[in-house]
């Protein structure tokens, strides 16, 4: 299905609720749909040493979070280097830049990242369908979408909302081929063999994390940071809420809710 109009989308849920499986389906239904990830944005750039790549690692090793204003250069930077995100006033920082070259020790790049310096650029934003994006890993707080607002505007925030339990049963009942990363759950995609790999017929192990114990903390600290974001995103009368107790139930109402707002051939 074909977009009448830009879509820059983001999914809400828990952890383990299913976020990549539906932004996957997503992209597949509708193939104009990129994703954009931080957390991969970040690694590209500590793989290729850019110089924001450099600070980033240099703070990462040091035990420090990676600032949010380095995280929306990252995206900002993708997504003028794709074209749907122009700095009407002066040429935005690369991270590629030249400019920024200096030594660790040395280089004041967080300077560079002020939050007043991203709001001194007036960013525009393509509309053409093509530059439809669901964005993955950020912003995580009330904080950062304040923060993205101001660059770039969100028109749509889907709540996947499935109860704590049915996810604290889901990891439970997984185990994994580590060698190959292939997922079973002995619920609702069981291996042909208890305890081994379809394709190996090598032993199935439980993730190290995969504790209920874990997962408690892991789904009381999420909403703890939800609730303030989903919050900001109603007051703009973007978000909308899917429920549903596995990623089947929550896909249908996923493709209905966006394919009224976005899509053309409805």
């Amino acid at each position: 299905m074909t977009l009448s109009r830009a879509a820059r989308i983001i999914l809400v849920g828990a952890p383990g609720v299913g976020k990549g499986t539906q932004t996957e389906r997503l992209m597949k239904r509708f193939p104009q749909l990129s994703s954009i990830s931080s957390g991969d944005l970040l690694r590209k750039n500590v793989r290729e040493r850019t110089p924001l790549g450099i600070q980033a690692e240099h703070k990462m090793k040091a035990g420090a979070l990676v600032p949010d204003t380095m995280i929306l250069r990252l995206i900002v930077n993708e997504l003028t280097t794709r074209g749907w995100l122009t700095d009407s006033t002066v040429r935005p920082y690369s991270v590629y830049s030249s400019s920024m070259g200096m030594g660790v020790e040395n280089e004041p790049v967080d300077q560079v990242f002020l939050p007043s310096a991203l709001r001194m650029a007036q960013y525009d934003y393509s509309e053409h369908p093509s530059a439809s994006f669901v964005l993955d890993g950020f912003p995580r707080t009330a904080a950062q979408a304040a923060q993205l607002d101001q660059l770039i505007p969100i028109n749509m925030v889907i709540n996947i909302n499935t109860p704590s339990d049915i996810i604290i049963d889901r990891i439970c009942n997984r185990w994994v081929h580590a060698p190959s990363g292939r997922v079973y759950n002995t619920t609702f995609n069981a291996p042909k063999v208890p305890g081994k790999d379809d394709v190996t017929g090598e032993p199935l192990t439980r993730r190290e994390d995969d504790d209920p114990e874990v997962w408690k903390a892991r789904l009381k600290a999420f909403k703890e940071t939800s609730l303030p974001l989903l919050e900001h995103y109603d007051k703009l009368g973007v978000l909308r809420t899917l429920n549903g107790n596995s990623s089947d139930e929550i896909t249908p109402q996923l493709f209905e809710t966006f394919g009224k707002r976005f899509a053309a051939d409805r």
